[in-house]
Formats: C-alpha cells, sequence, structure tokens
C-alpha cells in the first residue's frame, strides 16, 4: 500500500484495443503479452483494457456458437482460469496494475459484464457492471452485478486509488459519486459502443462525471471490425483521458486523446495534485457544493491490490 502516500503523478495506459480473429490461446496469450509489454515498458503503472474486448476469444469457439450470443456465454467460461491466471502473471512480471477486458462470468444468478482488476502482485479483484443496455439485458440476457469498490494500487510513488463505471455505468451519476465518496481519484470507464452516437454518450458521461467529482477520467474504448461474430461486429471510439477545466488542467477539459477508431496504448502522466487542488480552491467547488440539500451516498468499498510493484 505504499505506507499510505498517496501518489501525485501516475502514468496511466488506455487501450483503444481492436478485435482480432485468433487461430489459438497462444495466439491470444502473445498479442496481450505485447499489449502490456509495450504499456509497461513506456512507463505506465495502470494499464486498461475496453469492455468486452475479450470476446475476441469467441473466434476460438465452434464456427456455430461465433453468432449465438446465448450459446456463446456458457463455452466461454472454459477460458476464465486461464485468462485470470495470465493477466496475474503480467501484472506480476511487469509489476503494474490492469484493468482486463471485461468478460460475461457465470454467476449462480445468470451471467455478468465482469472487469477483473490485477495488482503488481497477482493479487486480483473484480467490478461488475451494474447498468446493463438494452442489447445485453433483452438479447444476451446479461445480469446487473452488485456493489461498487474503489481499488487501492500501490505504485512505487504512492497509492493510487480509482473506481470502474463500465461503459453505460458512466453515463449516470450516483455510482461516480460513491467512488468518488470512496476516496477515488480516478474514474476507469472501459466501453463498448457500435456507433459515433452510442461513443458520444460514454464520452460525455465520462466527462460530465470528471466535472462533478473533480477528478480525472479515462476512457478505453474497443474496435472492432468483426463480421465473423454478432457479439462485437462493429465497435468505435478514440482513447481518451479527460479533466475538470480548471486551474492548471485544459480548458476543454481533455488531458489526451487518440484519433477516432485509431487502435493502440493512448499513455499520459495525470498530476493528481492539480485535481486535488481545484477541490478545494478551484474557479468552481463541484466537490464541495455536491451535498447542498442532498444525502451524502455511502462510500464504496476500497479493496487493496497487493504490494508495492517491482520492476522486471
Amino acid at each position: 500500500m505504499s505506507d499510505g502516500v498517496r501518489a501525485e503523478v501516475v502514468r496511466v495506459a488506455a487501450a483503444a484495443y481492436p478485435v482480432e480473429f485468433l487461430a489459438d490461446w497462444a495466439a491470444y496469450e502473445a498479442k496481450l503479452s505485447r499489449w502490456v509489454a509495450d504499456a509497461a515498458g513506456r512507463g505506465a503503472g495502470l494499464l486498461v483494457f475496453p469492455e468486452y474486448a475479450p470476446l475476441e476469444l469467441i473466434s476460438l469457439l465452434p464456427t456455430d456458437l461465433h453468432h449465438d450470443v446465448i450459446g456463446m456465454r456458457p463455452a466461454l467460461q472454459a477460458f476464465v482460469p486461464d485468462f485470470v491466471a495470465l493477466h496475474a502473471r503480467l501484472a506480476r512480471e511487469h509489476g503494474v496494475g490492469i484493468v482486463a477486458g471485461s468478460y460475461p462470468v457465470a454467476q449462480e444468478h445468470g451471467f455478468v459484464n465482469r472487469a477483473f482488476v490485477f495488482g503488481p502482485d497477482g493479487t486480483h479483484a473484480w467490478q461488475d457492471k451494474l447498468l446493463m443496455t438494452r442489447f445485453e439485458a433483452e438479447e444476451w440476457d446479461i445480469a446487473p452485478g452488485e456493489g461498487a469498490a474503489v481499488f487501492d494500487l500501490p505504485l512505487s510513488g504512492g497509492t493510487l486509488r480509482f473506481g470502474i463505471a463500465i461503459c453505460y455505468d458512466s453515463e449516470f451519476p450516483a455510482l461516480a459519486r460513491r467512488l468518488a465518496e470512496g476516496g477515488a481519484e480516478l474514474l476507469v470507464v472501459p466501453s463498448f459502443t457500435g456507433s459515433r452516437a452510442g461513443y458520444t454518450r460514454v464520452r460525455v458521461g465520462s466527462m460530465a462525471r470528471a466535472l462533478e467529482n473533480q477528478l480525472y477520467a479515462l476512457h478505453a474504448p474497443l474496435i472492432a471490425d468483426a463480421p465473423w461474430t454478432y457479439a462485437v461486429e462493429d465497435a468505435h471510439g478514440a482513447a481518451g483521458v479527460y479533466a475538470p477545466s480548471d486551474n492548471g488542467l485544459p480548458e476543454d477539459g481533455i488531458v489526451a486523446q487518440l484519433g477516432w477508431n485509431e487502435p493502440g496504448w493512448l499513455v499520459t502522466d495525470l498530476d493528481l495534485r492539480l485535481t486535488r487542488h481545484v477541490r478545494v480552491d478551484g474557479h468552481v467547488l463541484n466537490w464541495r457544493d455536491r451535498v447542498v440539500g442532498e444525502t451524502r451516498p455511502t462510500p464504496a468499498q476500497v479493496v487493496g491490490l497487493g504490494g508495492v510493484p517491482e520492476r522486471t
């Protein structure tokens, strides 16, 4: 936990991750290993993959399941143990935190959309998506998860506390407020959107949550042109990092951004001293004024992600 010292400047990486048709599990392992090594090699301490990025594993299922969104869900469970083990190993090898691409995971009450989160020692936890889009609820029968968590990620310069709002979750203020009340200084938003309109909704939601809570928001979108599977046949977006437009921060609220449908890592440094400052002495004080006349929300649960990383 870095002895409770809060990080001041952290380097983060948001993936605009392209879906590919894979030959076998080894191809997936090699691809993910390259991606993690690339971002870690550029000094990022937290790596974020998009919503449903692992659904390229559908290419490893029998062909008759590629367009069967109900039948593919149980079949995908066979990969979950290796998926978790691979991310844990890569997090340990590179001494980084990883928010894995969210995955449909079987639970007693149905399937949830789960983002596994890994610490630099391989410790893992998760955040489930809480609000379902119409596609998830009406076609795929994905159930809402339960509970909101903030994660303490130990980095060499101190601890980063962040929360996750998966795609549609970012469009509602209440969840982000719970995460901020739990101490989150970064909101991570992995997304899968099939149109520019969908991307814009998530982008605007992320920027609004950054403004309301005077924190950073990181948006990692899925990129796909995959007619071979109905699950993720089209996905569009641009990786971005947003902030409240106030003292010392970008006037347009955009810290950094890749181009439209441009695959790759968006790696950027977040100066948390700036967002802490605007919370107490900004031109506006959204963080202070947010609770006037309102009931203060219950903070999200804090989850630790292991010990201080040692890069290898």
